[in-house]
């Protein structure tokens, strides 16, 4: 059994713990019970002397993110078992030796019970990143477990910490491979991914994330379904993954851009690897904003993928003054009967908000919009019921006339 410090839990700040939310802010603490530092796991107890939960410290308002509300005898059991019905769930979705994606999302972090960390699978390759000291210290451990989990489906885990952990006091990271010979087949740090099928190169060292956005997964499969024969404008492409998809689909032709070099080399190389050489795809490198503003006006599909706008809630008002420029923007270059998909990653900006900035940019535009679907991350990025601050992609698909 863990001996543990103590967080004493406020009265009146018990019922959100007992409500099964994951995470604790410093003003529900009344004191501490024992030494107690960044990272350090730490039991939460009522002021009557109630077991409530087990979570790892932080030194933010979040003062502990919870990993169980029952008491946890080993640790190292206990990742085991989480990780166990992480990978149940993936096999009960089809996901793991799915000839078509081997791709996807193992631990979503408070979604699947393992608060701060994240874990993807690219092919032989897993990729975790850490975004809490707590979950850090574990890595090693974790790294194991995933072996023995996959049973010789893994060769390598490569560790991406260093840019989630950057912000924290006093840590010094640096991205690294746990298991696996860099200079060994199985010790690469890029490699080429299956999707539905499509061909992706991702490169889990230098890409954003953990490389891949594989939380667009079914949304970029979606837009493949609508754009035979039209012409496609994909925006913040990154490496391309809606191009990808919509010169497969038949596109007239497809325009990508970002902002990013090296996310339109990938681009590139990924149209080449799915796509006949005369496929009608044009890469451009520069600022969306700016891109819009000149661009022609006679486009059948638009993607707005843009990066958060909004990284905390005093960001939350101008975020969504940029949500309604850009969505207006798009409007504007849209043919009678095109499809706008338009989506925000911004945890801060609710459903609510982003559906209301978009409904702003409509009434400016004097156009008529129908609603097609309404999009979030697939089914390997679960939430938690009692959290809803999980969920925080959010997408619409727009008919434009």
């Amino acid at each position: 059994m863990l001996s543990l410090p103590r967080a004493i839990i406020h009265r009146k700040k018990v019922d959100a713990v007992q409500r099964f939310h994951p995470w604790i802010f410093s003003g529900a603490i009344a004191k501490i019970h024992g030494e107690v530092n960044d990272g350090d796991l730490v039991e939460a107890y009522s002021e009557d002397g109630k077991f409530l939960a087990i979570g790892l410290w932080g030194l933010g308002s979040i003062a502990i993110k919870v990993l169980s509300f029952q008491p946890v005898e080993r640790m190292q059991d206990f990742l085991c078992d989480r990780l166990k019905q992480a990978f149940a769930l993936r096999k009960q979705i089809g996901l793991i030796d799915n000839p078509e994606t081997n791709c996807y999302r193992l631990i979503n972090s408070e979604g699947d019970g393992l608060a701060g960390l994240i874990i993807d699978i690219y092919g032989d390759t897993a990729v975790l990143q850490c975004h809490s000291l707590g979950t850090y210290r574990y890595r090693i451990e974790i790294a194991e477990a995933l072996i023995d989990l996959y049973e010789g489906r893994l060769k390598s885990v490569y560790d991406k910490s260093s840019a989630t952990l950057s912000r924290k006091p006093q840590t010094q990271t640096q991205d690294s491979l746990l298991i696996g010979d860099r200079n060994g087949a199985s010790g690469s740090v890029s490699g080429e991914v299956l999707e539905h099928g499509h061909r992706f190169i991702v490169d889990w060292e230098r890409g954003q994330k953990t490389g891949f956005f594989l939380d667009q997964r079914e949304n970029r499969h979606l837009f493949g379904q609508y754009v035979k024969g039209r012409k496609v404008l994909n925006t913040f492409c990154y490496s391309g993954g809606f191009s990808v998809y919509a010169v497969a689909g038949g596109a007239r032709e497809v325009h990508s851009i970002d902002s990013s070099v090296k996310a339109m080399e990938w681009t590139d190389r990924n149209i080449a690897a799915n796509c006949d050489p005369e496929a009608r795809h044009t890469s451009f490198t520069g600022d969306v904003f700016n891109f819009m503003k000149e661009c022609d006006d006679d486009y059948d599909a638009i993607v707005l993928d843009p990066p958060a706008f909004a990284k905390n809630l005093s960001a939350r008002h101008s975020a969504m003054q940029a949500y309604k420029k850009l969505n207006l923007q798009a409007l504007s270059k849209l043919k009678s009967g095109g499809l706008l998909f338009t989506f925000s990653c911004s945890q801060v900006v609710n459903v609510e908000n982003f559906t209301g900035s978009i409904t702003a940019a409509a009434i400016e535009s004097g156009r008529t919009i129908q609603v097609l679907h309404q999009l979030t991350h697939p089914a390997d990025h679960p939430t938690s019921i009692f959290h809803a601050e999980g969920a925080y992609l959010k997408g619409l698909v727009l008919s434009v006339s």
